[in-house]
């Protein structure tokens, strides 16, 4: 890498880090908007119309 290499990995480190956080928030905001629905009886397999 032609001496970049101290900086380059650890640039990959972050953002595979900073992806991984926001794909584990966006999974745990899911579940709990689907908690929600359910508790409500709004999801889809007791959806009203």
């Amino acid at each position: 890498m032609g001496g970049y290499a101290a900086y380059v990995w650890p640039a990959y480190a972050a953002a595979l880090i900073a992806l991984g956080g926001v794909t584990l928030m966006s999974l745990f905001a899911r579940a709990r908007v689907r908690r929600e629905l359910r508790a409500r009886g709004l999801d889809r397999r007791g959806a009203k119309s």
